[in-house]
């Protein structure tokens, strides 16, 4: 195997050590790193959505903002560029952040899911497939959203400013924010511990450019399984950590956030997949690019915390399935969720049509 590829298999296997310490060190289960449930978080704390449960600033994405933007500065990969169909880019952010919420986790998720046992996610990864085989099928008739062009330095600055602006937000005006008092934003690991999980992890998906969606549509494309080993790695990681843990639990049971809704949860994952091939990189490479100083991206990761709190404020996120005291109460994703799914898939069409390349004429 190439030295690339070795440098992608480390970053998923320390990826995927990560999500199991997280998780041990109270992340919700199968959550140890989830871009859509945690910028969903995220955008719950500023008061984007009033989702009482889903409400804390996540230093993990902090971190991998962070971490990013010190790799690609240390080796002079920081670079200010934009311009790219940035007001499209917003929309495709919050399309993927729609159907990912439907799912109830981003691409990163769906594979620790795998790893805990969660045989429901399998509908999430048929979806994600199929949906960049979509993706994959307008890049071959012509699809692009436009050249990115360089910009002033202090553009490339905005996302990572952002992000330390929210560091000090939560650590030292907390009175500002909203915090989850039960529900999947009241487990959390200590900030410090995640707020270095998400650096180093940030830094070597920089460098390594990890990318699941990447990954499997340069598999399509080009036979070229180098980006996915490294999901590959994660996948193996966390088995195995839950495995030696006793918290691997195979099966269709009551797994943690998640639910049984198959067909929307493929509906839903297809559109983050098309949507993360139209935008070239899935939620976690958006925000590495973000930290490398893309504007374009910066703009995709706004976009993604607006669907976020749009998903919550017009109930359009699934529900997870639960049991309280032996009675199985059923989760899944309602008619405004469906409805949503749909008209995103429905967008990425219209957008996909019209921004494919056109011969010109004689």
């Amino acid at each position: 195997m190439k030295k690339i590829n070795w440098l992608v298999i480390c970053t998923g296997a320390v990826v995927g050590l990560a999500a199991l310490l997280l998780t041990a060190l109270g992340n919700p289960g199968n959550m140890g790193f989830c871009i859509a449930c945690f910028l969903r978080d995220i955008s719950g704390a500023l008061g984007l959505h009033s989702a009482a449960k889903v409400q804390y600033i996540r230093p993990e994405i902090i971190g991998l903002v962070l971490g990013a933007a010190i790799m690609a500065l240390a080796g002079g990969e920081f670079k200010a560029r934009a311009g790219s169909a940035p007001a499209l880019r917003f929309l495709l952010g919050g399309i993927v952040m729609v159907g990912a919420l439907a799912f109830l986790g981003c691409p990163l998720r769906m594979v620790l899911r795998l790893g805990g046992g969660d045989v429901t996610a399998i509908a999430g990864l048929l979806g994600f497939v199929a949906g960049i085989l979509a993706g994959v099928a307008c890049l071959k008739k012509g699809f692009s959203l436009g050249r990115a062009y360089k910009v002033k330095k202090p553009e490339g600055f905005v996302l990572p400013g952002i992000m330390v602006g929210l560091l000090l937000l939560l650590l030292l005006a907390p009175g500002l924010l909203r915090f989850s008092q039960e529900g999947p934003g009241a487990s959390h690991a200590f900030w410090a511990i995640a707020l270095c999980a998400g650096l180093i992890c940030g830094a070597l998906a920089q460098k390594s450019r990890l990318c699941m969606a990447g990954g499997i549509r340069d598999t399509v494309l080009f036979r070229d399984f180098h980006l996915l080993s490294g999901f590959v790695a994660i996948f193996l990681v966390v088995l195995v950590g839950n495995l030696l843990r006793g918290s691997f639990q195979p099966g269709l049971a009551v797994q943690p956030v998640a639910h049984h809704d198959y067909l929307w949860s493929f509906l839903g994952m297809a559109a983050a997949g098309w949507g993360s091939i139209l935008l070239g990189g899935c939620p976690l490479r958006q925000l590495i690019l973000a930290g490398e100083g893309n504007g374009d991206s910066a703009v995709t990761v706004l976009g993604m915390m607006v669907g976020a709190a749009l998903s919550h404020n017009f109930g359009m996120a699934g529900n997870a399935d639960a049991m309280t005291d032996g009675v199985f109460t059923p989760g899944g994703v309602g008619m405004a969720g469906r409805i949503g799914v749909v008209i995103c898939l429905v967008l990425l069409a219209v957008i996909s049509f019209v921004n494919l390349h056109k011969e010109e004429k004689a």
